[in-house]
C-alpha cells in the first residue's frame, strides 16, 4: 500500500446503506424518542416546580434517559451521514439524507433548550432533587451546569424560531463552503507534470520538498480562492452576524463568552493562557529566523513556513505510517497500542486524497457501535503520519469513555479537554522518534516538525483568535467585504509572527478553507488547541517522571472530561490553570526545542 492507495474507511457494520432498513428504522426509533421526550416535556411544563423533590427528581431522571437514547441514535445517524458527505460532496443521496436529518436535528436543539429551561427552572431544588434520586448524581455535573446555562436562554418561543430558522442561515451557509472547498481544484505543476489538484492536496503543497512547488502552490491558492471570496464571504458574513445577533439577544457579554463556557474554562484561565502565549512570541520568532537562514532567505514567506527542514523520510506509504504509530503507541501503554490497531485492521480510517472531499482531518464517534472514525488527507510526509497520530487520539479518548461505560451526556467533552490526547499522542510519536535519531540533520528534521506543530497552535491560533474577534466586532457595525476580511487576517498574522516572517507575503486567504469559522453553533474553535497543546505537554511532561503509574490516571481522567470542569480535572494532577505559571512551564518545552534547532541549523 502506498501514500497514493490509502485506505477509505467502512462503515457497513453501522449500516448497510443509507436505504437500507436498518437505517430507515433507526431514524423511525429517534422520531420515537423524540415523540417520548416532547411528551416528558410537556409533563415537565406543568409541573409549578414545587412538587416534591422525588416527583421532580424522577421526572429529571426520565428526561435524561431519553435524551441519552435520542442522542445515542441520532449521533449515529448523523456520523454515517458524515462519512459520505464529508468525503464525497458529489453525492447526492447523502446531501438529501443530510437535509432530511438536519429537520429532526432541529427538533433534538428544540428539545436540549427545553430541557435546560426547565432544568433552570427547578435549579434550587437539584440538590433535594439528587438526594431523593441518588441515581441522578451519574449527571450531576450536566445538571449544574445545565442550570447555570439556563440563564442565557432567550424566550422559549424565540429559541425554538431561532433553532427552525438556523436551517436556512448559518446551517445552509456552513454547507456552502463546505461545498465550494470541496469541489474546488486548480491546474498546477508538480515535479514536472502538470496536475489538476482538488485543495486539500493543494494546501498539502506547503509541506513539498521543493522550493519552487511550494511557491507555484501559495500562487494558485491566491488564484484559487479569489475566485471564491464573494461567496466564502458571504457565507462568513452571514453565519458571524446571526451568532452576533443571539449572543446579543442571550444576554452574553461578548463573541467569546459563550466560547468560554463552551470549553467549560474561565476568563481567568484564557487570560492566563493567552498572556503567557503572546510573551512566547520572540521565541518561536528566533526559530522562524532560524529556519529562514537554513533556507537562505533573509526572511521567510507563508510558503517556506512548512517547508521540510533536515533528512526526514516523506515518502511513507501508509502501511509504513502505521508501523511507526503502533510501535511508539505500544510503549506509552499496550491500551493505546491496541485501540489503534483494531483502528487499522478494521479500516476505521479514510486517508485517501480525492476530488470531493473535505481538507484537513477529524476523528468522530459512532456511538451506536461505540467506535470512531478518522478522516485524514495522507500524501506520505511525516506531517501526515503526525496527523494520524493525532486523530488517533480523539478516538483513544472516545474509547476511554465507552469502555468505562459513560453515558452520551457523560462523554460530552468540550474542546479544550477533547484536544488532550490527541495532542499527547502526537507528543508521544514526535518524542520516540527524536530519541531514535542517528545524526544532526535527523533530528533536526524532527525538531522542525514538533516546532512547527507548537508555532502552528501558538502562533498561529492566537492570529486567529485575534482574527475571530475582530470579525465579530465589526459585524456588529457592518457587513465586510472579502479584501477587508483579508486585511484583518494580515494584521492578526502581523501581530503575532511579527518579525518572523516576511510581511509581503503572508496568507491572507487562511479564512476562506478553515471549517473552524464557519459554524453557528460553535465559534472561536481556535484557542482550545492551545489549551490542549499546553495543557497535553504539562501531562507529558508529568509522564515523563511517573513512568506507567501515570497511566490508568491519565485513562480516567479521559473517560471523564465530560463530568467536571477543567480546572477540576487539572487540579487531580496538581495543575492550576487558572495562573500564568503552569502555562509558562509548559511553553518551556518548546524553548529548549528553539534553543537546540539554533544550534543545529547555526
Amino acid at each position: 500500500m502506498t501514500a497514493q492507495t490509502a485506505p477509505r474507511w467502512n462503515l457497513t457494520n453501522v449500516y448497510p446503506s443509507l436505504s437500507s432498513k436498518e437505517y430507515n428504522a433507526d431514524c423511525e426509533k429517534v422520531k420515537s424518542f423524540i415523540s417520548d421526550m416532547e411528551s416528558l416535556m410537556e409533563k415537565a411544563a406543568a409541573f409549578s416546580g414545587q412538587e416534591d423533590a422525588s416527583t421532580l427528581g424522577a421526572l429529571a431522571q426520565e428526561m435524561i434517559a431519553c435524551y441519552n437514547a435520542i442522542l445515542l441514535v441520532g449521533g449515529t445517524i448523523r456520523a454515517y451521514i458524515e462519512s459520505f458527505v464529508s468525503t464525497d460532496s458529489y453525492n447526492q443521496e447523502a446531501l438529501r439524507k443530510e437535509s432530511e436529518f438536519d429537520l429532526v436535528a432541529v427538533k433534538i436543539n428544540q428539545l436540549e433548550t427545553q430541557l435546560l429551561g426547565w432544568i433552570g427552572k427547578v435549579k434550587e431544588r437539584l440538590p433535594e432533587m439528587i438526594q431523593s434520586v441518588p441515581v441522578l448524581e451519574e449527571h450531576r455535573y450536566f445538571l449544574e451546569e445545565s442550570a447555570r446555562q439556563s440563564r442565557y436562554l432567550m424566550s422559549e418561543a424565540e429559541e425554538m424560531l431561532a433553532a427552525e430558522l438556523s436551517l436556512s442561515g448559518s446551517n445552509a451557509w456552513t454547507k456552502l463552503q463546505g461545498m465550494l472547498t470541496s469541489q474546488a481544484s486548480v491546474e498546477i505543476e508538480v515535479d514536472g507534470e502538470l496536475k489538476r489538484l482538488p485543495s486539500p492536496a493543494l494546501i498539502n503543497l506547503r509541506s513539498h520538498p521543493d522550493g519552487e512547488t511550494r511557491k507555484r502552490g501559495y500562487e494558485a491558492e491566491d488564484k484559487l480562492w479569489t475566485s471564491l471570496k464573494v461567496p466564502l464571504s458571504a457565507a462568513l458574513n452571514s453565519i458571524k452576524g446571526e451568532v452576533n445577533v443571539l449572543n446579543r439577544r442571550r444576554g452574553r457579554e461578548d463573541a467569546v463568552h459563550s466560547a468560554i463556557d463552551a470549553a467549560h474554562i474561565d476568563r481567568q484561565s484564557l487570560e492566563a493562557m493567552l498572556g503567557a502565549m503572546r510573551d512566547s512570541f520572540p521565541m518561536f520568532r528566533r526559530y522562524f529566523k532560524a529556519k529562514a537562514k537554513y533556507l537562505g532567505k533573509e526572511k521567510l514567506p507563508w510558503w517556506d513556513l512548512f517547508a521540510p527542514v533536515g533528512e526526514v523520510k516523506s515518502d511513507y506509504s501508509f502501511i509504513e505510517a502505521r508501523e511507526v504509530i503502533l510501535r511508539n503507541f505500544g510503549r506509552f501503554a499496550p491500551q493505546l497500542e491496541a485501540f489503534a490497531r483494531n483502528a487499522f485492521e478494521h479500516n476505521w480510517i479514510d486517508a485517501e486524497q480525492r476530488d470531493g472531499k473535505r481538507g484537513g482531518a477529524f476523528c468522530m464517534e459512532v456511538p451506536g457501535v461505540g467506535e470512531s472514525r478518522i478522516l485524514s488527507n495522507f500524501d506520505g510526509s511525516f506531517d501526515q503520519v503526525s496527523t494520524l497520530a493525532h486523530e488517533l487520539g480523539h478516538g483513544f479518548h472516545n474509547d476511554c469513555a465507552v469502555k468505562a461505560g459513560k453515558t452520551e451526556i457523560q462523554k460530552f467533552t468540550p474542546m479544550t479537554l477533547a484536544e488532550t490526547a490527541s495532542i499527547m499522542c502526537e507528543t508521544i510519536v514526535t518524542s520516540a522518534l527524536l530519541e531514535e535519531v542517528t545524526n544532526p540533520q535527523q533530528e533536526l528534521a524532527i525538531l522542525e516538525s514538533q516546532l512547527n506543530g507548537d508555532s502552528q497552535v501558538i502562533v498561529d491560533i492566537y492570529s486567529r483568535y485575534l482574527f475571530e474577534k475582530e470579525v465579530f466586532e465589526n459585524r456588529e457595525k457592518t457587513e465586510l467585504n472579502a479584501d477587508e476580511i483579508c486585511e484583518i487576517m494580515e494584521n492578526a498574522q502581523k501581530a503575532t509572527y511579527g518579525d518572523g516572517l516576511d510581511e509581503r507575503y503572508l496568507q491572507k486567504w487562511m479564512w476562506t478553507w478553515k471549517p473552524h469559522y464557519y459554524s453557528g453553533g460553535l465559534s472561536f474553535y481556535n484557542f482550545p488547541y492551545a489549551f490542549g497543546h499546553l495543557f497535553a505537554t504539562g501531562l507529558y511532561a508529568i509522564y515523563q517522571q511517573r513512568g506507567a503509574e501515570f497511566v490508568p490516571d491519565y485513562i480516567h481522567l479521559l473517560a471523564s472530561t465530560g463530568e467536571a470542569p477543567a480546572a477540576d480535572l487539572a487540579a487531580r494532577f496538581g495543575i492550576d490553570i487558572r495562573t500564568r505559571k503552569f502555562w509558562e512551564d509548559s511553553l518551556r518545552v518548546s524553548e529548549k526545542r528553539v534553543e537546540r534547532y539554533c544550534e543545529l541549523v547555526s
